[in-house]
């Protein structure tokens, strides 16, 4: 079941390409509570003054528990740049999701508010929710998918394939990644909900990082495997990603399209 090469990361939201497929917008927003785009809660997220603490929601189907170590550094790369005063936790929730054949964008959201234990947005506490369901995207290349303000979708079948020669980088190393990656979308990266003032989004993949030291990298699992076989896979925001978020946060860079405030 393991490949000799690393496929593409993809993660988009408003964007089509060859590997994503659209995600348009009009979908998100049903009553009685809306759903938004990825990056809708960016600045529920990096401020604290209504949201003082926030939970990671892991659903995940039995035997798609996710690393301890992602969701370790997932915690620790939230921290760094969301001001949580009351903490950042993470709960597990094994669930059966009933879902036959390929995911859709709309698969994982529809699942996902099912399975949602509260709001998003719940008194003083931040919600988001990742999934790991069985099966592949509809793409079957596709590792992570990121479909409103507060959901994204882990594919482990994909992701179990995604190794490269030798276990380098491992399955461990792409989880960490591509789970990282995809909150980062939720934290609206790249140019996702504002735009930033430093070029640094790749011109033929919105919504990326055009440098390769970024978690926010276009193509951070490459098709190239030598891209990585001997280096680190990237797991971490780059300073450009980091400066947006600072100036989202202190109101320095505009941002559109949030539910909050």
């Amino acid at each position: 079941m393991k490949s000799n090469q690393i496929v593409v990361l993809l993660v988009a939201a408003f964007f089509c390409s060859g590997l994503s497929g659209c995600i348009g917008s009009d979908s998100f927003d049903i009553l009685p509570e809306k759903k938004g785009v990825p990056g809708g809660l960016t600045l529920a997220c990096l401020r604290s003054s209504m949201y003082t603490s926030m939970v990671i929601e892991i659903d995940h189907e039995p035997g798609y528990r996710p690393f301890s170590s992602s969701a370790d550094m997932l915690v620790e790369r939230l921290n760094s740049v969301c001001d949580k005063p009351s903490g950042i936790s993470v709960e597990y929730n094994e669930v059966d999701f009933q879902h036959e054949g390929a995911w859709t964008a709309q698969d994982v959201r529809d699942k996902g508010w099912e399975q949602k234990d509260t709001s998003p947005r719940d008194g003083t506490t931040l919600y988001w929710q990742v999934l790991f369901p069985a099966g592949t995207y509809e793409t079957d290349s596709v590792l992570g998918v990121a479909v409103d303000a507060s959901t994204v979708a882990l594919f482990g079948d994909s992701i179990d394939e995604a190794d490269g020669p030798f276990g380098r980088p491992s399955v461990e190393d792409v989880e960490n990644s591509v789970l990282v990656h995809e909150v980062g979308h939720l934290l609206g990266l790249v140019n996702l909900v504002y735009q930033s003032p430093v070029d640094h989004e790749d011109d033929e993949h919105p919504g990326h990082s055009n440098n390769e030291d970024s978690v926010m990298y276009w193509a951070v699992e490459s098709a190239d495997v030598s891209n990585f076989i001997f280096g680190t896979l990237p797991n971490d925001f780059d300073n450009d990603d980091r400066n947006d978020l600072a100036g989202l946060a202190d109101g320095s860079i505009e941002i559109r399209d949030q539910l909050w405030p």
